[in-house]
């Protein structure tokens, strides 16, 4: 526990700091692009088209089922989901290779690690906030009108973050002592993308691997924008038992990632 309240404290006495990083951060991704930040819509949009033609064309899958009954058309249904995992997959990815990689830079300051994950998982979120902006205006013009039910997406955005700095925690510091980690976790990130009912409806499976699918947390997040973007529902309420479970794993997550985090980081510097 004192771990937590160690990691949480640097963090909020932090927080201008890391503000500052995460926009210095994201436009140092992007400085060497003609494009700019262009890119931040031009690949999710590529990558969008393809799982259509994919998914959704090429499987004759015109339309889902929605929660109340309605007929979802699967373009509309796969982008009220997918939008999130632009923002999960790269803070993931990122996120488990943001301190070995910034090592050797803050080695000699006196600069909480702790800070890094937390920064570079904020960068990404300003082009989530700019794709999600996005999506909601096509929304307007398809038929599925900005509703009551988008107080959700806030709640759903923040749980997201936490979610991603706890695991960013626990895998920062793997990645840091086992520098193979970082290979294996790209290789299981593109199985996330097809274990979590993304591309395909997860009640195709049955109630048993419906159940198993719901142990995935990002599932959580995934439904829950789906529900307030399509307006299907207050997902929260609807649903209590996967969001205390949520919580749960996410409190979890941070337990072991502050231990781990705190116990390994005055050994990070004998792994440069």
């Amino acid at each position: 526990m004192s771990s937590i309240i160690k990691v949480i404290k640097e963090q909020i006495d932090n927080f201008h700091l890391i503000r500052r990083l995460s926009i210095y951060e994201l436009k140092s991704s992007n400085r060497n692009n003609y494009l700019g930040i262009l890119w931040e819509f031009i690949n999710p949009s590529i990558q969008i088209a393809i799982y259509w033609f994919v998914f959704g064309y090429v499987q004759s899958r015109p339309t889902i089922d929605g929660v109340n009954g309605q007929k979802i058309p699967f373009f509309i249904w796969m982008l009220s989901g997918i939008v999130l995992w632009f923002f999960i997959y790269p803070a993931i990815t990122h996120g488990s290779k943001s301190i070995y990689s910034r090592l050797r830079m803050v080695s000699r300051m006196n600069f909480p690690l702790s800070a890094i994950p937390s920064y570079v998982v904020l960068s990404l979120l300003y082009p989530q906030l700019l794709l999600m902006v996005a999506v909601i205006i096509i929304f307007q013009f398809i038929g599925y009108p900005i509703s009551i039910y988008y107080i959700q997406l806030p709640y759903f955005l923040f749980a997201a973050i936490i979610f991603l700095f706890s695991l960013s925690l626990i895998t920062s510091t793997i990645a840091t002592i086992v520098r193979d980690f970082q290979m294996l976790l790209q290789s299981l990130m593109r199985v996330l993308l097809y274990v979590t009912p993304i591309l395909w409806p997860v009640h195709k499976l049955g109630d048993t691997f419906k159940f198993i699918m719901q142990l995935n947390p990002v599932y959580y997040l995934i439904e829950g924008y789906r529900y307030a973007l399509l307006g299907q529902g207050w997902f929260i309420t609807e649903h209590p038992a996967i969001t205390i479970y949520f919580w749960g794993v996410v409190f979890l997550l941070l337990s072991i990632g502050s231990y781990m985090h705190v116990r390994f980081r005055r050994h990070f510097i004998d792994f440069l």
